[in-house]
């Protein structure tokens, strides 16, 4: 076996013959020498006089053993489970979903518990919050069936395997309607608008196999006895009208659902399981986090600087990703959204939170990417006080001061180059925002160690794409649901909770994983773990 490198222009896509005749004439063989093939990745170069798409291409010829075609395992019927062969899952984000499929895999019953609601149920929510600012705290952008990656580009980034297999995560995504071309793609997507039906094809296969989901159930407490974890639920619907016995949260209608383990998949944003863990005196720790803006330019700009000037329609929206330090922090670009649009991210009334989104075709003419600094427990020593809840206190506080500045869900915004030099814009720039943008001195209502190294940064971006910097970029507060402020310790061989039996802390809620695809492997690997242990000696 070898791997080949062919290159052709980015115009003009091969189909597979010409593939095969190039890697075969590359590597001095005959095309009908070569017994089996595996594109292994397709990557954009735009460095050179044109632009190529670069493939690496696995091959065999002769009498070497043909390459190993990937088989996703079988998913089992768990219909007659009882509770013993049964695990509770909460949320139904990428980690919690395909732990479930993994589940089913080896034989075991998923219940999986779901704050919000179904993926189509949930886009009313995220219309009205755009529309009119008015947050349903359980189905919004961040809650809700497929978590917060479904809304916000389903970016596949993540090619390494050091946490798993990759192509267990890929391959299930094309099985349930995802392009295949994600298999190959060094920076894949699936987009905002394909993603709502490949999670209800996921949710049908949960189904079908006899898992079940339970939308509008919102976990409040967890509860340990006779050698079964005990959720109490309430329903969320009820929580949000305030009707019934539910105008106090307490004393909704509730349900229970009990099994021997407990995946926690909640993501970054479920502040009352943080909350809850640390009322009860369960081990939860600070955990560092980035927070910033979102940066919003013409697309046509950032595909002039990518591409130098050697932009066509045929060739995709140019993306960026840059990083630099500043006053020993990492300053860097985080999920950048080509041909995409900014969205209201609040999880509660009286905050103000971006995050960006693109759909399949990318053909907005707007870029965004978050721009952001680390932010660690020492930046922040006046929220020591708060313990483990350092950050998260922290970052509440920004996000309620953006939305104090508008008296809304609109943006505090300033032109890139006024951020830079101390000075409100006198105007701005159209933007996708749908709630709209105010004029705001983000220098001034930033924390000052966050707008001082964003500042430095902008000028060390410049060097690396000359012309990002400009008075056309906008820059919007606030993007700080970077990933989770808190981490929930779990034992690196077990992944149960250093303390309590039985609870699986997964994915980003929980402070494992960053992105669709490290939280989906990380989700397997927890449920590959119960199952193993559980197995038959």
């Amino acid at each position: 076996m070898r791997e080949i490198e062919v290159t052709f222009n980015a115009a003009n896509v091969p189909d597979k013959n010409l593939l095969l005749a190039a890697v075969a004439k590359k590597a001095g063989l005959k095309l009908s020498q070569i017994t089996s093939h595996e594109v292994v990745k397709r990557s954009l170069d735009a460095r050179g006089r044109e632009v190529l798409y670069r493939y690496r291409v696995k091959v065999t010829s002769g009498s070497e053993p043909l390459l190993e075609k990937f088989e996703i395992p079988q998913y089992r019927n768990v219909a007659g489970n009882g509770e013993q062969e049964s695990v509770i899952i909460v949320g139904a984000g990428p980690a919690g979903l395909f732990a479930a499929l993994s589940l089913l895999q080896n034989g075991k019953k998923p219940i999986i518990l779901e704050r919000g609601k179904d993926v189509h149920q949930r886009k009313f929510d995220m219309a009205k919050l755009s529309r009119e600012g008015i947050v349903n705290p359980n189905s919004n952008y961040c809650f809700g069936e497929g978590g917060a990656g479904t809304f916000s580009d389903g970016k596949l980034y993540t090619r390494s395997n050091k946490r798993g297999d990759i192509r267990k995560v890929l391959h299930q995504f094309v099985k349930f309607g995802a392009d295949p071309n994600i298999l190959i793609e060094s920076h894949a997507h699936i987009g905002s608008d394909r993603l709502p039906r490949i999670i209800e094809n996921i949710r049908e296969c949960i189904k079908e196999h006899g898992g079940e989901v339970h939308f509008n159930t919102h976990a409040i407490d967890f509860e340990y006895t006779g050698g079964l974890w005990h959720v109490h639920c309430t329903n969320s619907e009820e929580e949000q009208a305030g009707i019934g016995s539910c105008a106090e949260p307490q004393e909704c209608s509730k349900k229970l659902f009990s099994a021997p383990d407990v995946i926690l998949a909640t993501g970054h944003s479920a502040r009352d399981i943080y909350e809850l863990f640390y009322s009860k005196n369960w081990e939860i720790e600070a955990k560092g986090f980035a927070l910033g803006v979102r940066a919003e330019h013409p697309q046509k700009l950032i595909n002039e600087i990518q591409y130098r000037g050697k932009y066509s329609p045929k060739l995709p929206a140019a993306e960026y990703s840059l990083v630099c330090q500043v006053d020993g922090r990492g300053a860097f670009s985080f999920c950048m959204c080509p041909g995409g649009i900014l969205v209201p991210s609040a999880t509660s009334q009286g905050e103000a939170v971006l995050n960006g989104m693109s759909n399949s075709m990318r053909n907005s003419k707007w870029a965004n990417a978050g721009i952001v600094v680390s932010v660690e427990p020492e930046d922040v020593p006046e929220y020591s006080k708060y313990g483990p809840l350092q950050l998260l206190r922290f970052q509440q506080d920004v996000e309620r001061k953006m939305f104090d500045f508008t008296g809304s869900i609109k943006a505090p915004a300033q032109r890139m180059d006024d951020f830079v030099n101390g000075r409100i814009s006198k105007s701005l720039p159209e933007t996708s925002y749908v709630p709209g943008a105010v004029s705001a001195p983000l220098h001034e209502l930033l924390p000052p160690f966050v707008a001082s190294r964003l500042r430095k940064a902008f000028g060390e971006f410049n060097k690396k794409m000359r012309g990002y910097y400009t008075s056309s970029a906008l820059l919007l507060a606030v993007e700080s649901r970077t990933s989770s402020p808190v981490r929930i310790p779990r034992d690196p061989q077990t992944l149960q909770h250093i303390s309590l039996k039985g609870i699986y802390p997964c994915g980003e809620g929980a402070g494992y994983a960053g992105g669709i695809v490290s939280s989906a492997l990380d989700g397997i690997n927890v449920a590959e773990k119960i199952a193993g242990d559980q197995a038959p000696a």
